[in-house]
């Protein structure tokens, strides 16, 4: 009787298996394809791509807001041309166009670096968080942290919101004909 209760126990574990083996592979699965898409992202702003680069977004007005710390705004603020101007906005809107036609338009080379990546996700939903270096003609222009929400669409994964923060870099580019 023990016998046979641990032949049917051992065999419904076994029966269970390919379920959990599938749901891994499911589940590792989604973290390969986001990553696809993170590096899309970074390719189109190398290879300034502009189509690549807006149809990995839901649409074309999700939140796009950068937060700039507080040390770079003390540093361009003491740096103003005029006394008497307004401390520069901490925090900035703008639209995942609008930098692409910026990265597109400048004659610099690009490239932004990402590093530390992130990713959390249900398979329908994630969350993507990485460390990230924006380069400008081989200068460091600013670094921080950014974040995506991301959605599994028909489409594949869609960028739904980024945010971010920046510090400037203090030292100045050098004037070797990089600006």
């Amino acid at each position: 009787m023990y016998r046979l209760l641990a032949m049917i126990s051992m065999l419904g574990g076994v029966a269970n298996l390919p379920q959990y083996a599938v749901a891994q592979t499911a589940d590792g699965s989604y973290k390969v394809q986001i990553e696809r898409v993170i590096e899309t992202f970074r390719a189109a702003i190398v290879n300034k791509d502009e189509e690549a680069f807006l149809r990995l977004f839901l649409k074309e007005d999700i939140t796009w807001s950068g937060v700039t710390t507080d040390a770079s705004l003390d540093r361009m603020y003491a740096n103003r041309p005029k006394p008497e101007m307004k401390r520069p906005f901490k925090f900035f809107n703008s639209s995942p166009r609008k930098f692409i036609s910026f990265v597109v338009s400048d004659k610099e080379k690009i490239d932004e670096t990402i590093s530390n990546v992130r990713i959390d996700s249900d398979g329908d939903v994630g969350q993507v968080w990485f460390d990230y270096n924006f380069v400008r003609g081989g200068y460091k222009e600013n670094w921080g942290k950014e974040s995506w929400q991301v959605v599994r669409t028909s489409d594949g994964w869609k960028i739904a919101g980024v945010v971010w923060s920046q510090e400037m870099n203090p030292t100045p580019p050098p004037s070797t004909g990089l600006r």
